[in-house]
């Protein structure tokens, strides 16, 4: 079989590969196996079945989602700026209308992820887009088959003034965030989990190391975060998943403290 791009059926992973024998994230702890066995998916498929939306949830920034929801059903950011855009995460695939859109805003100059589980398809911006700078934590490497790192870096990146990567580990050995200085926000990776409502207002905040199974972090890197985020400035924080404008750096590291306070385990803490 020729060498091309598969995404996991079960949680949107991909890999270029011949024939995936499996999914390195599904095999993880931090995740489950799928019930009925792989399913890979190629992408002329997953083009021809999925479409998506862009909407700018905060002046110059932009949230990517994909329609139907692709394995996790991340969210791809995109901060509009002078000097080159910069893209966080990824969507788990991007239509042709969404390439569009963001070539629109300007394209994309940085390109970056948290974890393996924010990757989505930013092979596709890569290929689109040729950013010079695709950035990812050293210890993240083995999870890049789908695309190229050109910046791989040891534990802090400043992509452009104001806007710098911050290796925090835990959730994964390799797990960065972003701390966007100017609009004063946290793009904080799998670092917090955020519950929220059908209408998108959040209403909890928790930390674990495998959300599925409800593994909580050990203190040690509790304190890993804690030494981070408490050096940052902001007042909202992006997963993958959810835009958190309730959580600012007083709730984060409430969050922290109280799971430093009390033996290791998952708690949702109401906000």
């Amino acid at each position: 079989m020729p060498l091309s791009c598969f995404a996991c059926a079960h949680c949107g992973f991909w890999q270029r590969h011949f024939a995936p024998p499996d999914c390195p994230v599904c095999t993880d702890v931090r995740n489950d196996l799928p019930e009925d066995g792989w399913h890979f998916l190629p992408e002329a498929e997953v083009a021809a079945t999925h479409e998506g939306a862009a909407r700018e949830v905060a002046p110059g920034l932009w949230a990517f989602t994909t329609h139907p929801a692709l394995g996790l059903g991340g969210t791809g950011w995109l901060i509009v700026r002078d000097g080159g855009n910069i893209a966080f995460e990824a969507a788990p695939y991007y239509s042709p209308a969404m390439l569009d859109r963001i070539a629109s805003l300007g394209g994309i100059g940085f390109l970056a992820a948290s974890h393996a589980h924010g990757y989505g398809a930013l092979f596709q911006l890569q290929r689109h887009f040729a950013p010079p700078v695709v950035a990812i934590q050293r210890d993240d490497l083995r999870m890049t088959k789908a695309f190229q790192v050109t910046a791989p870096y040891d534990e802090r990146l400043e992509l452009a003034p104001g806007y710098t990567l911050h290796h925090v580990g835990g959730h994964y050995e390799g797990q960065a965030c972003l701390h966007d200085a100017p609009g004063r926000r946290l793009f904080c990776g799998d670092m917090f989990k955020i519950d929220q409502d059908a209408s998108g207002r959040s209403h909890a905040i928790s930390s674990h190391k495998a959300f599925h199974k409800d593994i909580p972090l050990t203190h040690a890197e509790l304190h890993g975060y804690r030494a981070v985020v408490a050096e940052l400035d902001f007042d909202a924080v992006l997963t993958p998943f959810e835009y958190a404008p309730e959580v600012d750096r007083a709730v984060a590291l409430a969050a922290l403290d109280d799971g430093l306070a009390r033996a290791p385990g998952v708690k949702r803490m109401p906000l």
